[in-house]
């Protein structure tokens, strides 16, 4: 019986077997509903502008997601 671990070491290793961006978008995109392709893509901006430095009310804001969303962005960028 597989396990978790093994579950994700599978889809990082298939991830990983993408030759070009394109691939990669095609692989997420037959891997994940719409909605949550988009939340994906979200949260890697909600990182990408708290590294930055914009203040989180704003992150919230500018794409469209909840206040809760961001703060939990940020608490796993300090947990790095």
């Amino acid at each position: 019986m597989s396990t978790e671990k093994e579950y994700i070491s599978d889809l990082v290793t298939h991830l990983l077997q993408q030759q070009d961006p394109d691939a990669m978008e095609s692989a997420l995109r037959a891997l994940l509903t719409p909605t949550e392709f988009t939340e994906v893509t979200k949260r890697l901006q909600i990182f990408r502008m708290l590294e930055q430095g914009v203040p989180q009310r704003q992150i919230a804001e500018t794409l469209g997601v909840g206040i809760a969303t961001v703060t939990r962005g940020s608490r796993a960028l300090q947990g790095k």
